[in-house]
């Protein structure tokens, strides 16, 4: 039997149009049981030197760990009389369509829902250890034990009763496997903790009137069914020399009663961990999310995938989903999810490896974690304030570098048709007197039409063709102080229609057997969008520096910045050259692909000579959409992937806003949207192209985040664009202004957040966790650092917004258009923000307020 299914529904012409929601594991609940022959009443552990945990009988027992700085403050608790550690056995569908996965959990054969504890041992380095169940010796040798306490319960899960497998009434079965837990300090501010669960044991129980031949023909049926089972595996630094039998109270035996042992090979591919939370806990983080901020009361499945076209905005998600399967997404999809939270209690945590996960929220008064897996692997962190629980995550999990000024200094003007095109509207823009830093020309391999819009030749060279003089205009827009930037990503496409290629990376990447393999063994060509694609094998030891060197040929032309897009579509049935379970390795894909770039930006930095490596005016950037948990410390800058041109809160300008800041909590520091968003749709029908309106008011909402930068979207034609008029031209050029007035500041804040991991773009939960109306704001505004306030324009035909001025601020805040000031802590008010005004505020006095508002008349803003 097997536990994996993979069904593909790329090439499917009509699809249901409202697909069913994933189905998940069940949250379990369990009973604990206490061994009280083993086990004291209550216990006080030091874990290492600043964690404690504590032991109680009370109420049927828990555990709770807290930091020695305040004693009282549970960091992390368990339910009393409830199981803490449970597992189980079910199968798994995935289902698979152009970047889009559903995961559905399927039938559930075996859960084991209660627990035992046993034992609760606390082990020094140069303790006598008398634990033959359990190797520790790699303890004794690892110096970071020498006087760190670690701390291990062990016990055992069982299932009382289990109907199924045995479709007999003679015959029931119940089960047990050993779980070990263990806790030990990773930093001063850091707790980790090792969830492992050894194999089942089976119990067949008899009916009285059962018969022992009938019985023992199902026992041997049943034996050759657990034998098929097909085994899941997961990695652990730790094993398993021998288990003990399974030792509980008098209460719980009496219910196992008498029963044949069953010896398997199987493992649980399930593991839960459960825990206590408050009713009134919110909790925030998750990766980049695109539709909430708090996720109590929700399932939130961890699995970086396409973000999806509406995401649940109708009628899009429904046309979406009707021609491409799955391709609407919902709420839950995204390009860049990370298995961490904090919380409005400052409680935080976050899972280690790769493997997929689910963080159960649903019930008010605890949290329950399912990993894919027999394992399990993470962190509990500590501290006082959101920013700081930020500082001490990024410091696990790696910060951005500093960004180069020269992209943070102006606009970076996106746009696509030639070398004459771009001279076009570049005289255009002086005219104007736009401040620009780059040119980002992502057509610069070439195009063609496809029936989703204009695409691009993926091999990654420049169409001489398109961009005739491609290096001269590099050089004479270098001259003013203009960077061009150009498009990547790891895919590469068939080029037998192209004419004018000098190269055929496909080919070359084939003839190296450096691509994603499929079960025959021959390149997994990828659908996508409108055409297959080879995928390169990031686990391949050639395939790094042969994409560098295609890097450094781009480079050489004079090209100082690029998109480095996708990242997210590794197929779930993959054959990689690593061997590793393609499931984990493709939450691992997109840092592994951010670490390729970043390798060649370091690389190349550090072979550069005399002015290159001088000035830094010349230092490269690179920026991506697909993520993971450690994507922060690889990747240097991030952008939010493919927004409806639409005033939407699923997948439009509202949900740029909560992925800025759902991801500035989760460690990007650096993140922004494209201007006026990107998927258009002109169907007879359905028609989604971006207004003049919605244009401008993206401008004014991304001239106060890391990067101003502007797309023309799948469809030119069909959007109104910068260059499309005299206002739209104005508007830009006054916005792209704004954005410098403040650049003296966000040079201030990109040294922050690589020093300490604080996003430029901030939820005022960072600065205000104690207001109660902070806690449930949304996109409804922001900060920039700790110093600005903006309140932008985010639904249709609206000239004023509803502003909330925090509480816990000394300062007033000063409306920067009027001057007026509002002084009142935790007041509301409607302010006016026609068109080229947006609400935005400083704090009166700030040495940063005063130069911005300086800066703006001197560029005759104000």
């Amino acid at each position: 039997m097997s536990t994996l299914k993979i069904t593909k529904k790329h090439h499917r012409h009509l699809n249901n149009p409202f697909p069913s929601t994933p189905t998940y594991l069940p949250i379990i609940q369990g009973n604990l049981f206490i061994n009280s022959q083993t086990l004291p009443p209550n216990q006080n552990s030091p874990l290492g030197k600043d964690f404690q945990l504590i032991w109680s009988t009370q109420n049927g027992g828990y555990l709770s760990i807290s930091h020695v700085s305040h004693p009282s403050k549970s960091l992390w608790s368990t339910i009393p009389g409830q199981a803490f550690i449970s597992a189980a056995m079910a199968e798994t569908e995935v289902e698979e369509s152009r970047g889009s996965f559903a995961i559905k959990d399927r039938d559930v054969h075996l859960v084991c829902d209660h627990q035992s504890i046993e034992d609760i041992i606390l082990i020094n380095q140069f303790d006598d250890f008398q634990l033959d169940y359990l190797d520790l010796d790699h303890l004794k040798t690892n110096s970071k034990f020498a006087d760190s306490p670690v701390l291990i319960i062990t016990g055992h899960i069982f299932s009382k009763r289990t109907k199924k497998w045995l479709q007999s009434s003679s015959i029931y079965r119940s089960a047990s496997a050993r779980y070990w837990v263990l806790f030990d300090q990773k930093e001063n501010n850091q707790i980790g903790f090792k969830v492992k669960i050894g194999q089942p044991k089976f119990q067949l129980h008899h009916h009285p009137k059962a018969s022992p031949s009938t019985s023992l023909g199902r026992y041997r049926r049943l034996r050759r069914k657990l034998r098929r089972h097909r085994k899941w595996k997961l990695g652990w630094c730790w094993f398993l020399t021998r288990t003990k039998g399974l030792s509980i109270n008098s209460s719980s035996e009496e219910e196992l009663g008498e029963s044949n042992v069953v010896e398997t090979a199987l493992e649980f591919n399930r593991v839960c961990l459960t825990y206590a939370s408050e009713r009134n806990e919110r909790f925030f983080g998750f990766g980049e999310q695109f539709s909430h901020m708090d996720f109590k009361g929700k399932r939130v499945p961890i699995f970086v995938q396409e973000q999806g076209i509406g995401r649940g905005d109708q009628p899009i998600t429904f046309a979406a989903n009707l021609v491409s399967y799955r391709a609407g997404g919902d709420w839950s999809t995204t390009y860049a999810p990370s298995p961490f939270y904090m919380t409005s209690k400052m409680r935080s945590l976050y899972l280690e490896g790769y493997n997929y996960s689910v963080f159960d929220l649903t019930q008010p008064d605890r949290v329950q974690l399912q990993i894919h897996g027999n394992a399990m692997q993470g962190r509990i962190l500590h501290g006082n304030s959101p920013l700081e629980i930020i500082e001490h995550f990024t410091e696990a999990i790696g910060r951005p570098p500093e960004l180069p000024e020269w992209v943070i200094s102006g606009a970076v003007v996106g746009m696509q048709g030639g070398t004459e095109t771009v001279l076009r509207v570049w005289d255009k823009l002086r005219t104007y007197k736009v401040p620009i830093s780059a040119f980002w020309l992502q057509d610069w391999v070439g195009q063609r039409e496809t029936f989703i819009g204009s695409q691009l030749w993926w091999n990654w060279e420049v169409d001489v063709t398109r961009y005739p003089g491609w290096q001269q205009l590099v050089k004479d827009l270098s001259k003013h102080y203009i960077k061009v930037m150009t498009y990547c990503n790891p895919f590469l496409a068939l080029m037998d229609e192209k004419p004018n290629k000098r190269r055929n990376l496909f080919e070359e990447a084939k003839e190296l057997d450096i691509l994603v393999k499929d079960d025959r063994g021959e390149p997994y060509m990828v659908p996508n969008t409108a055409f297959d694609v080879g995928m390169l094998d990031l686990t391949h030891p050639l395939t790094a520096n042969w994409f560098k060197q295609i890097l450094r040929e781009m480079v050489d032309d004079g090209v100082r910045g690029w998109m480095a897009d996708f990242g997210e579509g590794l197929p779930v049935d993959a054959v990689l050259y690593s061997g590793e379970d393609p499931i984990a390795a493709h939450n691992r894909y997109p840092e592994l692909w951010a670490q390729i770039n970043r390798e060649f930006v370091e690389e190349w930095k550090s072979h550069c000579t005399g002015k290159e490596r001088e000035d830094p005016q010349e230092d490269l950037v690179f920026f991506m959409r697909a993520g993971f948990r450690d994507s922060p410390k690889w990747g240097m800058l991030f952008w939010e992937g493919d927004q409806m041109v639409s005033w939407q809160a699923n997948d439009g300008i509202k949900s740029s806003v909560v992925a800025l800041l759902s991801s500035g909590l989760s460690g990007y520091a650096f993140n922004h949207s494209d201007i006026g968003g990107y998927c258009t749709m002109h169907l007879p029908f359905i028609r989604y192209c971006r207004t003049e309106e919605l244009l401008l008011r993206w401008m004014e909402l991304n001239a106060f985040t890391i990067v101003f930068r502007t797309h023309e979207g799948n469809k030119p034609w069909c959007n109104s664009q910068f260059y499309s008029n005299d206002k739209t031209l104005s508007h830009f050029a006054r916005f792209a202004k704004v954005y410098k007035a403040w650049k003296f500041y966000r040079v201030e804040l990109v040294k922050e957040a690589a020093q300490k991991g604080s996003p430029v773009c901030r939820h005022l939960f960072l600065h205000y966790p104690n207001d109660e109306r902070v806690q449930s704001l949304s996109y409804e505004q922001f900060l920039v650092g700790s110093e600005i306030l903006v309140v932008p324009v985010l639904h249709k035909g609206k000239k004023n917004v509803k502003v909330h001025f925090p509480v816990g601020e000394t300062c007033s805040w000063q409306h920067i258009w009027t001057g007026k000031t509002y002084q009142k802590q935790g007041c509301q008010a409607w302010v006016e923000a026609p068109l080229g005004y947006p609400a935005v505020f400083v704090k009166v006095g700030s040495i940063v307020g005063e130069t911005f508002l300086r800066n703006l008349k001197n560029f005759d803003i104000l």
